[in-house]
């Protein structure tokens, strides 16, 4: 059985070869490259994921990560793989000599099958902004990007298509 990275991937593919073949077959190259380009992230990471250490509420997860945006978008499920819930990271994407670091602004949303949300770790962000572990502009990043995904959220635009 494929993992569930996989089979997204294959229905990610068979929808891209289907629209070109349609595009190509109408003579629309503007079509085609649009399709390309939609295939091709290079802001998009994807990556399937088991716990470092083994616990009883959460068996593994996908996260994709929004290089531009800030975020990473997680779902994780139990070991029966049902869907628990989405946790949303608020992150810092740096790219260096082809190296992605991501760093972990502390501020997270987790939401809820249902909708619900809660926002999380707000105290350890005023924390390290009190001990000088980031500074006034690292905070207000963070807070820019938690307010953008949470007015996503909020529409009912939540999640992203690419994590369904």
């Amino acid at each position: 059985e494929l993992e569930e990275i996989d089979k997204w991937l294959l229905s990610k593919y068979n929808k891209l070869v289907k629209n070109v073949k349609e595009s190509m077959d109408e003579y629309d190259l503007n079509k085609v490259t649009k399709y390309l380009i939609e295939f091709v992230n290079e802001d998009l990471l994807i990556t399937s994921w088991l716990p470092i250490h083994p616990r009883n509420d959460v068996a593994f997860g996908m996260s994709y990560t929004y290089l531009k945006k800030g975020w990473k978008i997680s779902k994780f499920y139990d070991k029966d793989k049902n869907f628990l819930y989405w946790y949303c990271d608020i992150i810092d994407a740096q790219i260096k000599d082809e190296e992605y670091i991501l760093v972990d602004l502390l501020v997270d949303i987790k939401v809820y099958p249902d909708g619900r949300y809660e926002i999380l770790d707000e105290e350890e962000l005023d924390e390290a902004l009190n001990e000088g572990l980031i500074t006034k502009e690292q905070k207000e990043e963070a807070l820019n990007k938690l307010n953008a995904l949470l007015e996503i959220i909020k529409k009912g635009e939540f999640p992203p298509k690419e994590c369904l």
